[in-house]
């Protein structure tokens, strides 16, 4: 066979594999929002681990927020995140100087894999117990295959994990003199939690805000889903409590929740606490309850 004849031959069979490749994603559609999620880089970019404020510390990725309140008697972590992340978050512990081993109780955000697929790991890891407020305990235990809007979606799916305690709304956790209480803000999740504490730093005390979200997923089925039919309602009484609860450190599951990016340099160059921000906070509710409120609309008059 000529020279020309193998280049003819190579370039009719990348064409053809170009077309049949092309035909495969057209039919496989779009990524689910779940897998698309995980290629994005702030996710899993580790951020330097740093004191918020008093026994307060961040020791997520850029954008995943896990937060560490340290006792003497060990230790409370906030937010496992992806499975991927339990090595990161341990090296970042080690970093401020603790022992992921001294951590005695796990608590999450909100039972989605980008915030809960490092528990069952970090739980083998540190024999904590872990505590979830009631309505994600479902999910928690089934790994995702029964979470009301991802139970159809394999890539949202994570280690299950057993639950050690049921929370409820207004519950408290307390360690080492250390009281956290949990709010519950459904919706995102039918048991998304949103925790507060007191914390004390130069003499002042100071009321953190880590809120577990107040966005519903793409596509969510706000009028009378058969897996969720209370959806709208608990959205609504999220954005009441949040609005109620008194914040000066504004934190949340997500780092773009608090503006963690532009925050933390100016936490580093010395300037006044940038985390210090009841105004972002307000900010935040009325942007997602302006949305919420948008798209509720929407579907009502879709359903009519």
């Amino acid at each position: 066979m000529t020279r020309s004849k193998m280049h003819l031959r190579a370039a009719l069979c990348w064409t053809m594999l170009t077309r049949i490749l092309l035909l495969l994603l057209a039919f496989a559609g779009p990524l689910s929002a779940p897998l698309a999620a995980q290629m994005n880089s702030t996710w899993t970019t580790n951020h330097p681990p740093f004191r918020i404020a008093g026994n307060l510390y961040y020791v997520g990725s850029d954008d995943l927020a896990a937060y560490l309140i340290t006792t003497p008697q060990g230790n409370i972590l906030i937010n496992t995140n992806l499975a991927s992340s339990v090595p990161q978050i341990r090296q970042n512990i080690e970093k401020l100087g603790f022992r992921v081993a001294d951590t005695k109780i796990l608590l999450n955000s909100q039972a989605h894999f980008d915030h809960v697929a490092g528990t069952a790991e970090m739980k083998r890891l540190t024999h904590a117990r872990v505590e979830v407020m009631a309505g994600d305990i479902v999910p928690m235990e089934s790994g995702g295959r029964k979470d009301f809007f991802f139970f159809n979606d394999p890539s949202a799916y994570f280690p299950p994990v057993k639950v050690d305690k049921v929370l409820h709304d207004g519950e408290q956790v307390s360690l080492g003199g250390t009281v956290l209480t949990a709010h519950l803000t459904a919706g995102h999740t039918m048991g998304c939690t949103t925790w507060t504490m007191q914390i004390t730093e130069d003499g002042k005390t100071y009321n953190v805000v880590i809120v577990g979200g107040a966005s519903m997923n793409g596509g969510n089925n706000l009028i009378h889903d058969p897996k969720y039919p209370t959806e709208a309602e608990d959205f609504l009484r999220t954005f009441q409590t949040l609005r109620g609860l008194p914040c000066d450190i504004f934190l949340g599951a997500h780092g773009g929740y608090f503006d963690l990016k532009a925050k933390y340099p100016k936490l580093r160059n010395g300037a006044a606490n940038p985390f210090l921000d009841p105004a972002g906070y307000k900010a935040f509710l009325d942007d997602r309850e302006q949305v919420f409120r948008k798209e509720l609309a929407r579907q009502t008059a879709l359903k009519k």
